[in-house]
């Protein structure tokens, strides 16, 4: 996953870097070069098609670089329409992560008809209409699909694939931390919203592969499906991907669940693409910068990408990509929120706790995960956690006590690799002394 959550990750996609090293959810910097920019060099036409709002709404510019841009409004909090007037709610507000954003939603997408109508159809078509204007030319085409982010509203008879008899509250926008606010079957019934979600979403991205298939642009085009982060749904007793308690926001650990994103490349045929490879490495976003510029002849290490470009180990030319890998929020505000980074190799998973005890008498604020700022706080219990991924990939068994030597040789490894990309020493330093390990380098 490297930089979490949302902006951060749409970061090291567009500039091919680490970014939670040095930067945080906040608008692309302006002295940065970016994807887009990189490759109109070399003769492509760059496009963004999204309905993300948060690297878009409040100045926040991901669109920069881009020939043009397109955005589908409507997304969660996204200040798109103010009627109508009276919304509502479809649980109790207690339940729900934030009541003003859910309100927005709900207003936003009122006016919602037919299946045409809810916005991941909306993008997609958008996308196929451009397809059909612009194929014939040399192009990189981003798409950007917020859902199956939360609020989860997909129409009713995708939910009803997955719970047809549910007759309660639909909690269609919860309240992150601790799951155990809701009943088991309201627990149940998110599992389907989701599901629901996710499968409206999945018809409309091959709604886009069927119009790429019949435009015949597979012979001499790749296509990249990838995610920024997952979600809980009652694994390890959250739901959500942080811990928001009124105005706090605290960092929940990145276990498998969120961290362990989906990856799938489809090289052009010319490049004997078309079959199903499975490639055991471990790859991070600023790979697919790199990726993206090597299939464009380009040469990335010319552009400070820090990732590698994945084509050798798809068709088998290398192997050992990396030893290990990263999945962590923004360095910047260190270990105030609860700040834990995931190093992950091919066997094994360390949630890493840094010793320091944060001073919280000076308020900071963060604007992950929806742009609303709130106060950064830990909550529940910041410890070091050692898994074993291969005997036990729901990471239940924290191992941490039997094998302190294994979890301290990744820790060293995470700080080599900081300093490698020159990380500065103030945001290192909390992790030279961890929790049930001590002292690191």
């Amino acid at each position: 996953m490297a930089s979490f959550p949302t902006v951060p990750n749409r970061h090291d996609i567009l500039t091919g870097r680490y970014t939670f090293t040095y930067y945080g959810w906040a608008p692309l910097p302006k002295n940065e070069i970016v994807l887009p920019e990189m490759l109109r060099k070399n003769g492509y036409i760059s496009v963004m098609i999204a309905d993300t709002p948060h690297i878009l709404k409040d100045g926040f510019n991901y669109d920069r670089g881009f020939d043009a841009w397109i955005w589908i409004r409507g997304q969660e909090n996204d200040r798109y329409r103010t009627d109508p007037i009276d919304v509502k709610l479809p649980c109790s507000p207690e339940k729900l992560r934030n009541v003003s954003t859910t309100i927005q939603h709900l207003r936003n997408n009122a006016l919602r008809t037919f299946e045409e109508d809810w916005i991941p159809a909306k993008t997609a078509n958008e996308v196929i209409r451009w397809l059909e204007r612009n194929y014939k030319r040399k192009f990189f085409l981003y798409i950007d699909f917020f859902d199956p982010h939360e609020p989860w509203d997909p129409p009713k008879w995708y939910v009803d694939m997955y719970d047809p008899d549910y007759t309660g509250e639909e909690v269609i926008y919860p309240a992150y931390g601790p799951c155990d606010y809701l009943s088991k079957e309201e627990l149940e019934h998110c599992r389907a919203l989701y599901a629901g979600e996710v499968t409206l979403v999945d018809k409309w991205i091959g709604r886009i592969l069927e119009k790429i298939e019949e435009l015949g642009l597979y012979e001499n085009t790749a296509v990249i499906f990838t995610s920024d982060h997952g979600f809980y749904l009652g694994e390890h007793g959250l739901i959500g991907k942080s811990i928001i308690m009124g105005k706090y926001h605290g960092l929940a650990p990145l276990y498998e669940e969120v961290a362990h994103i989906p990856l799938l490349i489809r090289l052009p045929d010319s490049l004997d693409g078309g079959k199903y490879v499975p490639v055991n490495e471990l790859a991070q976003p600023p790979d697919i910068t790199a990726t993206i510029l090597d299939l464009a002849g380009i040469d990335y290490k010319s552009y400070e990408v820090q990732g590698e470009s994945l084509i050798p180990y798809i068709q088998g030319e290398k192997k050992g990509l990396r030893e290990i890998a990263i999945s962590c929020p923004p360095l910047q505000h260190g270990v105030r929120a609860g700040l834990r980074p995931r190093i992950t190799t091919m066997e094994w998973s360390l949630i890493l706790a840094s010793a320091e005890t944060p001073a919280l008498e000076k308020e900071e604020y963060t604007m992950m995960v929806d742009g609303v700022p709130r106060v950064l706080r830990p909550f529940g219990n910041i410890d070091t956690e050692l898994y074993n991924i291969m005997n036990d990939p729901k990471e239940e068994h924290n191992l941490i006590n039997e094998y302190p030597e294994i979890a301290r040789n990744l820790a060293r490894k995470f700080i080599e690799f900081l300093r490698q990309l020159g990380t500065k020493e103030e945001y290192i330093r909390p992790f030279l002394n961890c929790k049930r390990i001590g002292r690191i380098c």
